[in-house]
């Protein structure tokens, strides 16, 4: 358990939050969000003692063991990958090393003592199955494995943190803290780690942009926003419905008290200059002025705007790719890949990373040349092309952001490129910011904003959401969903995706599946999501059994077998409906007791066992508000499943 207490954290005139008093407990995932700069990394480096509070108290057990996802892993270059995983536990891996040390110099000396001590250590951590799980940790993070023997300078900058994140997940901490860490994994790594830490006992906090993992993953969410930090119980898109709903009723307590004082002061101008009225106008302004209004502050969220209109209409094919080829040496990424793309398309390809999804992209708009093969755009198309990296296109870096821009509608009024970049966040002195300076999320702001001015009719994107907070994706969303023109896209978020493709185009080893729908159908169709596989097994059983019941001649569509599934049916809603006010029951004691903790100068006042009996209880609800859950779907899936055999009859 990790206590906030009146935590604030400023720096200098500028401050992140104040007034934070909440607190994690284990077994949950709390999905840390909020604006770019509103304080999210700040919040977590706190939590792993690599930045101090400006105020309040953070307690936590001194004995916790953190795994904290690092960057650096050029200390781990010529360590043999597998290696570099184990090393995650610390203790563990030098128990190990010290171990193998004594028994290598076991015929001169042999301090059996100190054997016994790391033996036992050992034990105590499990260290025998350790390799075997760093392992398997690997392999479901799509590092396979022939390579774990090799030297982590041997991967990729991509591959390599996938490493780092194997080492945080392979020493077993108590309590994780992941900032972004599924900024470079693919879809199906994504989905590994999305059961790995539903699976996970401990208690996690994970800051990400992707809004399907948050989803998946999350059972709070954190926000950093309003100069404060909320805690808010479920998912992503509960937190979303929560938080409008709570601002639009402070905002209507607020307006409802400038409603009564307006009240109010009408009738202290209508009749103060009354004697008869006197006593009462004077009653109303003492009323009046016991009304207190708190100000909201503003939001730290920002959210761009991204227009972006076609020059013209292109022919009806935008794009032919014939018999694509292309190698890096021995590893062959694409073979022989054919596509025909037209007009008014959204395709978004999807597959593992290294298969050759960035380099088809590069070949397509021309930044690198096939080994086989040929690439013919349709009449009178224009692309305009959005790389993973902006280095290049920024030309050393030297340029302001506004002359940066101006070179790509030179024609334009000095205006015409402030409104373009004021739409996409860029205002006052930060238009004169060099180029080389901007932060990943400002250089991909930028691009769109160069996009937008040049209008292409085909727009091809790679990866454009991997430097976007959570508001700029859902602008980019809007904004995308405006375009008349041709959409090419490579992404792993798989919301973004969802909600911009009409077509998938999968590359895998075995080839191309080119499937015209959008990213539900194809899940549904291929039985292949790579990322809610449930769902397609799920569906699968249901299918087999409906398949065995009708081979045995069951259910009939007769009066008496409809009635007997109809009773079932009602029957189980009843538990369902009794095992609902239990849950309910059961978390309004728990948030009862979380408001208890949350109160501040709670833990100093009350009594230590006082403390521990609520913690005891809280635990035990929880855990028996997981069972009774799995239970109430159990009940729910029968209900679904008897209301398909119902209307089959």
């Amino acid at each position: 358990m990790i206590s906030f207490s009146n935590i604030g954290k400023s720096f200098g005139q500028q401050t992140l939050f104040k007034g934070v008093s909440f607190q994690f407990n284990p077994g949950n995932r709390y999905g840390l969000v909020g604006a770019n700069g509103s304080g999210k990394s700040t919040f977590l480096k706190m939590m792993s003692g690599h930045e101090l509070p400006s105020e309040g108290t953070l307690n936590m057990p001194k004995r916790l063991r953190l795994g904290v996802l690092e960057q650096d892993h050029f200390k781990y270059e010529e360590f043999p990958i597998l290696h570099v995983v184990m090393m995650g536990h610390q203790e563990l891996w030098q128990a190990m090393e010290e171990k193998e040390a004594l028994l290598a110099k076991a015929d001169q000396e042999f301090d059996g003592e100190r054997y016994a001590e790391l033996e036992d250590l050992v034990l105590r951590y499990d260290g025998y199955a350790m390799e075997s799980r760093a392992a398997e940790i690997l392999e479901g993070l799509g590092i396979p494995t022939e390579v774990h023997e090799n030297p982590l300078s041997s991967l990729s900058g991509g591959f390599k943190l996938r490493v780092l994140l194997a080492q945080v997940l392979a020493a077993n901490p108590e309590c994780l803290l992941l900032d972004e860490p599924t900024n470079q994994l693919d879809i199906l790594s994504i989905r590994w780690l999305e059961k790995f830490l539903v699976d996970y006992p401990g208690l996690a906090v994970v800051i990400s942009h992707d809004h399907r993992f948050l989803d998946n993953v999350c059972t709070h969410i954190v926000d950093v926003d309003y100069e404060t930090i909320l805690l808010y119980k479920g998912n992503y898109q509960d937190f979303v419905e929560a938080k409008a709903m709570e601002r639009e009723r402070k905002e209507a307590e607020i307006g409802k008290r400038e409603r009564q004082i307006a009240e109010h002061q009408a009738f202290i101008d209508r009749f103060k200059a009354k004697a008869t009225k006197a006593r009462q106008a004077q009653s109303k302004m003492k009323k009046m002025e016991k009304i207190v209004i708190e100000s909201l502050p503003p939001t730290s969220r920002r959210y761009p705007t991204f227009r972006f209109e076609a020059c013209r209409p292109s022919g009806k094919v935008a794009l032919e790719v014939k018999n694509i080829s292309k190698a890096y040496g021995d590893n062959k990424v694409l073979e022989d890949v054919s596509l025909t793309v037209r007009r008014g398309d959204r395709v978004a390809i999807i597959g593992p990373n290294g298969i050759g999804k960035s380099t088809l992209l590069k070949i397509l708009v021309d930044n690198l040349p096939p080994d086989e093969g040929e690439v013919e755009w349709g009449y009178e198309t224009y692309p305009g092309y959005f790389a993973q990296d902006h280095k290049e296109i920024f030309e050393g870096g030297k340029n302001t952001v506004e002359g940066w821009l101006w070179d790509h509608c030179p024609a334009e009024p000095i205006g015409f490129v402030r409104g373009k970049l004021g739409m996409v966040l860029f205002s006052g002195d930060e238009v004169k910011k060099k180029v080389g300076s901007l932060s990943g999320g400002e250089s991909a702001r930028l691009v769109f904003a160069r996009l937008a001015v040049e209008k292409p009719n085909v727009l091809v994107l790679d990866e454009p959401t991997n430097h976007l907070d959570l508001e700029a994706i859902d602008a980019l969303v809007e904004g995308l969903k405006t375009f008349d023109g041709t959409l090419i896209l490579v992404s792993h978020d798989r919301w973004f995706v969802s909600q911009l493709a009409n077509r998938i185009v999968e590359i895998s080893p075995q080839g191309i599946n080119d499937f015209r729908g959008n990213y539900e159908e194809y899940v549904e169709r291929c039985a292949d999501d790579h990322l809610d596989a449930e769902k397609v097994v799920l569906k699968a059983k249901r299918e087999k059994k409906k398949s065995k019941d009708q081979s045995k001649g069951a259910p009939s569509s007769s009066d008496a077998d409809s009635k007997k599934l109809q009773k079932k049916k009602k029957n189980l809603e009843k538990k369902r409906d009794d095992l609902t006010a239990k849950i309910e029951k059961m978390e309004a004691r728990v948030h009862e007791i979380n408001e208890k903790f949350c109160n501040p100068g709670f833990f100093d006042q009350t009594p230590e066992k006082e403390i521990r009996s609520l913690e005891a209880e809280q635990k035990t609800l929880s855990s028996k508000v997981e069972e009774t859950m799995e239970s109430w779907e159990g009940i729910e899936l029968e209900i679904a499943e008897l209301q398909e055999a119902i209307a089959d009859l």
